[in-house]
């Protein structure tokens, strides 16, 4: 899951209170999530350059807080005390509106037939008469960062561009351009480069090289003009130096080009909702109409409420509980969700749920499940009875395992009922374990890399159980033979989904004995197991022994 960075005291400051660790730890955890590390921007610093200097006491306490990975709400300091406000009562839900302006006064963006052949959508808004102070800023740039590397699928699906607007003239224009067309200065040089040029200067970048390859070999690159022609961005690699916003920016024009239109409302929805508490006029945000090449208009962003109907009985049904419509309801309320009972039914008893534009993860009725237990305290749930309105007694749709998770387990106890004993090991392995060590070739095409990692021992995702096995060997060759050990493990391989690689399931065994060969009647070998699933034989595993 992702973790987000944020200074202990502007958090507090927000929240409106202090904490010591252990309550806010307790925070924390009511609300689903973590304090996963308590530490200093210097102190970072230290550990990466492996110095020894000794902290000061005026060093800023950052607080390291992991989140759910669909809370993209959460991904910055602003998000993330809001939310708690809510959940805590000191606040009510932000109401999010669009500025009402008139047809004629509303910025405008063009789109040009030629962008469909590279990134065919674009989406913008505008904050108005922000304030920004340094954390802020800072927080505002963060919250790009966050995005590009978790929804934004490191800007393959949607790449964020923020400008200062007073610098800008409109109507806006999104082309598509061959490269050697396109010349501007980017953001953060004092000259002009053509964009085929920036593409050989960026490829010695550490942070810009990785973004390079989405646009490069591309006859046409996307870029953003304003009325005078003045270059906005290259997106997805960089904007323009023109528009750079500063902490002095009053009007930001925020857009968002991509290859998948509903990330990008996603995520231009959770820019100004996350930010528009610091405009003049709060929570209202300014709207661009895009016009598209085929002459349809849209306006942006898309702050509709959308309302979500869910049985009573199915939440209080997969919680194990027995809840009131009223008791849902307030639980709701305190994860940013307005909730009402409905009058439409009275055979059944729903609820109807009011998601907000910055709520984006809360899309099947189970989210909703998700956050009325939440709220309700995973601690007080308990497996009971429901009672339910007749009277009668009926066991609480109680929490069960996932299918695989369960036969998994009946795997386990087989294999442990004939003697091997149970380990389990790192997912990560250095690539060396994975493919050379195993005399196996690395074809590019099946080992997830780790882009950054922090020691060559994790380096890659394992494609087999096997490294993490065998090195249990090699560490305890001292111990009495025979070793008889196995996994059941998740391993990882790439795939063309929109993750970009899927876990399977795999089982390993292994037998070490001062003599080699299968005659040991405890192995798996010349064993077979009926695996039992739900009162049926779905399968048979084992290894015959080959003679």
């Amino acid at each position: 899951m992702p973790t987000i960075s944020v200074g202990r005291d502007n958090l507090f400051a927000a929240l409106g209170r202090t904490y010591t660790q252990e309550e806010f730890e307790d925070v924390c955890f009511s609300f689903g999530i973590e304090l996963d590390d308590v530490t200093t921007e210097k102190a970072i610093v230290r550990k990466e350059k492996h110095l020894e200097e000794e902290a000061d006491e005026d060093e800023e306490v950052i607080y390291k807080i992991e989140i759910p990975a669909n809370r993209y709400d959460l991904l910055c300091l602003e998000g993330l005390a809001q939310a708690l406000r809510v959940f805590s009562g000191v606040q009510e839900i932000p109401t999010y509106k669009l500025a009402d302006i008139s047809k004629g006064a509303k910025l405008k963006m063009h789109v040009k037939p030629e962008t469909s052949l590279i990134r065919p959508f674009v989406v913008c808004a505008v904050l108005r008469s922000l304030t920004f102070d340094k954390a802020r800023y800072n927080s505002f740039i963060d919250l790009q960062d966050k995005l590009h590397q978790n929804i934004c699928r490191r800007r393959t699906l949607v790449a964020i561009g923020t400008h200062d607007l007073d610098k800008l003239e409109g109507p806006f224009t999104y082309e598509a351009l061959p490269p050697s067309s396109i010349n501007f200065t980017p953001l953060k040089q004092e000259r002009s480069f053509r964009a085929d040029e920036l593409m050989e200067f960026y490829k010695s970048d550490l942070k810009l090289k990785k973004f390079l390859h989405i646009i490069e070999d591309s006859p046409v690159y996307p870029v953003i003009y304003d009325s005078k022609r003045t270059v906005l961005s290259l997106p997805p690699i960089i904007n323009g130096a023109h528009s750079a916003i500063t902490l002095e920016t009053k009007n930001v024009f925020i857009e968002c080009t991509a290859t998948d239109l509903t990330k990008a409302k996603v995520v231009l929805n959770t820019m100004v909702t996350a930010f528009a508490e610091y405009c003049e006029n709060k929570f209202v945000i300014e709207p661009v109409e895009v016009i598209s090449s085929d002459g349809k208009s849209h306006i942006y962003p898309d702050l509709s409420i959308y309302n979500m109907e869910v049985d009573l009985s199915y939440i209080t049904g997969q919680i194990g509980v027995s809840l009131e419509a009223e008791e849902v309801t307030k639980f709701l309320y305190r994860m940013q969700l307005h909730a009402k009972q409905s009058t439409s039914d009275n055979k059944h008893s729903n609820i109807i749920v009011s998601v907000p534009p910055n709520r984006s993860d809360v899309i099947h009725p189970i989210d909703v499940v998700e956050d009325v237990a939440i709220a309700y305290g995973f601690n007080a749930i308990m497996d009971q009875a429901i009672v339910d309105n007749k009277g009668s007694k009926r066991l609480a749709a109680s929490l069960t395992l996932l299918p695989l998770n369960e036969l998994s387990d009946l795997i386990r106890k087989e294999v442990a009922m004939i003697g091997f004993t149970e380990v389990l090991t790192f997912i990560l392995c250095s690539k060396k374990e994975n493919f050379s060590m195993l005399n196996r070739k690395d074809d590019k095409s099946k080992a997830v890399i780790i882009g950054n990692p922090r020691s060559s021992d994790f380096e890659a995702v394992r494609t087999t159980l096997m490294p993490g096995i065998l090195k249990t060997v090699a560490h305890n060759k001292d111990h009495p033979k025979p070793i008889k050990i196995f996994e059941v493990g998740d391993i990882a391989i790439l795939d063309d989904n929109d993750v970009g690689a899927k876990n399977l399931r795999q089982l390993a065994a292994l037998y070490c004995s001062a003599n080699a060969g299968f005659e040991e009647p405890e192995f798996l070998a010349g064993r077979q197991a009926r695996i039992i699933y739900k009162g049926k034989q779905i399968g048979i595993f084992g290894i015959v022994n080959p003679e």
